[in-house]
């Protein structure tokens, strides 16, 4: 059976302007973040649909029937203000559903949601991810830091791997390729929290991959990247890395 996922986020756009000499121009470059991610999934029993960040903001469904087509829904380098600012609140002044507090009812009624690292995950570069005291931070099993998070690891680091034997691990051994960086969280204090995975002592021990519940549904939240920057080449080829990410996404849905 197929299993439907929505990832949310992962694009960005970057404009450039180059000089020579006297003369100059302007260019505009569209990107996407997640490739190594789809091509891990292609032919698997994940489904994947990959929404945007710029088409999430009107696209991201505004009720619970659009959410509930998705057995999991992955945020990953999307800030709050991109589901709460459509153009109907921005610009025109209208009211419409807050689609943060739908996401919370969704899980809490057996919906699946994960969070990914990144410069707009968690609180984000300056603080600008905003997802400190929302509906989406009281689903998670961590809560954000009220400042700018990131621990960049320019010289990278392997992962501790706190619990081998559980579901999201299976199959995968060895060391891990280098991580270049993470958002720091605070681990919730709930029994149905736990820290399967982090950076290691020397690195200051942050939490890497915590998994939890809320209500009737499974939640995590990876502090790390998808792609690049954050994990290096050598993550993004590692023969487990599409191994972790069917293991995780097959333990939030109840198939590990």
């Amino acid at each position: 059976m197929t299993t439907k996922v929505l990832l949310v986020g992962e694009s960005w756009v970057s404009s450039a302007t180059h000089y020579k000499g006297f003369d100059q121009f302007g260019s505009v470059t569209f990107h996407l973040g997640a490739e190594p991610l789809v091509k891990a999934l292609k032919g698997s029993e994940f489904e994947l649909t990959y929404m945007t960040a710029h088409d999430a903001v009107e696209q991201f469904p505004f009720e619970m029937e659009g959410l509930d087509a998705y057995d999991a829904i992955i945020l990953s380098d999307i800030g709050a203000n991109s589901l709460l600012l459509p153009p109907q609140v921005w610009l025109h002044s209208q009211t419409v559903p807050n689609r943060l507090k739908l996401i919370r009812a969704w899980v809490e009624k057996g919906g699946n949601l994960l969070m990914i690292g990144g410069y707009f995950s968690f609180q984000g570069i300056d603080g600008k991810a905003r997802w400190r005291r929302t509906p989406v931070e009281d689903v998670l099993p961590v809560t954000c830091l009220p400042y700018d998070d990131r621990i960049e690891i320019p010289e990278g680091s392997g992962a501790d791997i706190l619990k081998p034997d559980h579901p999201v691990f299976a199959g995968i051994d060895g060391e891990w390729p280098p991580l270049l960086g993470i958002n720091e969280v605070e681990v919730r204090e709930r029994e149905d929290v736990e820290v399967v995975a982090r950076l290691p002592e020397d690195q200051g021990g942050f939490p890497l991959l915590v998994l939890g519940s809320y209500g009737k549904g499974r939640t995590a939240a990876w502090t790390s990247d998808i792609g690049p920057h954050w994990l290096s080449p050598a993550f993004c080829e590692w023969e487990n890395y599409g191994r972790l990410w069917k293991n995780l996404l097959g333990w939030m849905t109840g198939k590990k």
